[in-house]
């Protein structure tokens, strides 16, 4: 009698899975790096502030982790891919990409001056675009492989004041969305992780007072029912949950919320 293939025999998993993690020198970018790393992962760490990349990997070496940190700008083509070369050249064909950087600055949609508006949705969006271009094709060659897409709720609810990131986020569902689609079959999984409300060092930048009519309009459509704001950490593991999922299993879409504080009744 014929058993039936298990999903686990059916998609080989290598041991060995280094992982990419863009946007890496803070935040939710460096609370990834550590997950994957303290998961098992080799990880090599993207971004343009090197020296706090390397911070992060020093952490990760101190607790017997393996990590490599090159110079990435996701707005240059040139430089995506002299990051994928040499981090490939460094860990190995990459099993894991995790598509996390990006950038906010507020404004008023009829009054920010579009070359920053470009430039804001070339980094959201388009930049992850190019980090596509530089690792899918390796996987779907080998036939497995994991990407995951960091969007944000402004994808489904979008917030005043951010009309660059909101575009960029909803355009990077849509894209994520397609590339899953044509991915089927070929035994790399894409994924969204859309994170709320998550302290890290977006916005850290804003004016106080902008920063503070931002927020006030945020409650005022609804869109801050409570104060709470999770911890990077709380993203991380859940990326680190997505790309370890056995195969034959695709969480395609995970959403992370603050929960809110209790209420007396």
């Amino acid at each position: 009698m014929n058993h039936p293939v298990s999903s686990r025999e059916k998609y080989a998993q290598p041991t060995r899975r280094p992982a990419v993690v863009t946007g890496a020198s803070s935040g939710i970018g460096a609370a990834t790096a550590l997950a994957l790393a303290a998961a098992g992962h080799p990880v090599a760490l993207g971004a343009r502030r090197t020296e706090k990349c390397e911070e992060v990997a020093a952490a990760v070496r101190e607790a017997g982790g393996e990590a490599v940190v090159h110079p990435l700008d996701l707005t240059d083509g040139d430089s995506v891919e002299a990051f994928a070369k040499g981090v490939t050249g460094d860990l190995g064909d990459v099993e894991v990409v995790v598509s996390n950087a990006g950038a906010v600055a507020p404004g008023t949609i009829y009054e920010v001056d579009p070359e920053r508006f470009s430039r804001e949705i070339d980094l959201n969006l388009t930049g992850a675009q190019r980090l596509v271009r530089a690792f899918v094709p390796g996987m779907v060659e080998r036939q497995r492989g994991d990407f995951v897409f960091v969007s944000s709720d402004v994808a489904v609810r979008a917030r005043p004041f951010m009309s660059s990131y909101a575009a960029g986020k909803w355009g990077l569902e849509g894209m994520a969305h397609a590339l899953q689609m044509e991915l089927e079959g070929t035994g790399v999984r894409a994924s969204i992780v859309r994170p709320g409300p998550t302290w890290s060092e977006m916005g850290t930048d804003w004016d106080v007072d902008e920063a503070a009519h931002v927020l006030n309009q945020w409650v005022r459509f609804g869109l801050a029912r409570h104060p709470h704001f999770m911890k990077p950490t709380a993203v991380a593991d859940a990326i680190t949950t997505v790309v370890n999922v056995p195969r034959g299993v695709h969480l395609n879409l995970v959403e992370v919320s603050p929960e809110a504080p209790l209420e007396d009744r």
